[in-house]
């Protein structure tokens, strides 16, 4: 039922004008057995786009939101709205309804919404929690992008290294990770009991492991990845939590360039805590 809202939705937000698609040039690299999916950006359309931006700099676009751009309410305390300037078809966010600080913490309520999504659409899930952990809007929000994040993959470029990860009770890392992170793989069981509570639970553990920094948060059905953040780019590129699913967006060719020679990983190890500290 979601689903068929947000197509639907996107259709008629497309021709009204309200939705604002970054068309991409999609490109991968390969390291450490991860193929990592790189979107690189039009000039033009960056251009535009961040015209458009700049035109409502200081304004917060969820009070009020726009209305071609509303899917549905999900609770008393949360709505769906269409991404705006969406890379990834189909980019939905999940808002509170009342104003919360986007560095606050999550609350049963937001996980409540989330799964709410994530119950309903085979997708990724993500918060990215305070300005260095690459959020651009004050007001609280989720956001959920449909899988695959390509069209040649079928899984999460990260979900291999994820996935090759104990799946015993509590938290865990992976060695073939550079940057300091915690994981908990979830129980289907208790998903099907107490989704909410359970999601909430998973998330105060991940924080306690990694402490009281600003970081970006992963969730899909299976696993939970959280990742303490340290600065919000390098390189001149920005790094949001769909960076530490594998996938980054570039401004341009020469940019793609730099990250082709410096290395995913290493970049994502500069902008999150390194495990080797110098």
């Amino acid at each position: 039922m979601l689903w068929q809202k947000i197509v639907k939705q996107t259709e008629y937000a497309l021709s009204t004008g309200a939705l604002h698609p970054i068309p991409t040039e999609t490109r991968y690299l390969h390291q450490a057995e991860i193929d990592f999916i790189v979107r690189i950006s039009g000039n033009i359309e960056r251009k535009k786009v961040a015209s458009l931006k700049q035109q409502n700099k200081g304004i917060n676009p969820f009070l009020p939101y726009e209305e071609d751009l509303f899917i549905t309410d999900l609770s008393e305390t949360h709505l769906c709205l269409l991404n705006k300037f969406n890379v990834v078809d189909h980019h939905i966010l999940i808002i509170t309804k009342a104003f919360e600080e986007q560095d606050s913490l999550l609350t049963l309520e937001d996980f409540a919404a989330l799964w709410l999504c994530l119950s309903q659409i085979e997708g990724l899930g993500f918060y990215n929690g305070g300005k260095l952990a690459g959020s651009s809007q004050k007001h609280k929000h989720l956001q959920v992008v449909p899988l695959p994040l390509s069209l040649e993959q079928t899984s999460i470029p990260i979900a291999r290294v994820i996935n090759s990860t104990s799946t015993t009770e509590g938290i865990t890392n992976s060695l073939e990770l550079p940057f300091i992170h915690a994981i908990v793989h979830l129980k289907s069981e208790r998903l099907q009991i107490e989704p909410a509570h359970y999601l909430l639970e998973s998330y105060q553990t991940l924080l306690k492991a990694v402490g009281d920094t600003a970081y970006n948060l992963l969730v899909t059905s299976r696993w939970m990845l959280l990742v303490p953040r340290s600065q919000e780019s390098r390189l001149k590129i920005s790094i949001n939590s769909l960076g530490f699913a594998g996938c980054f967006f570039v401004r341009n060719l020469e940019q793609f360039k730099k990250l082709e020679e410096y290395g995913p990983l290493k970049l994502l190890r500069d902008v999150g805590y390194s495990k080797k500290r110098d």
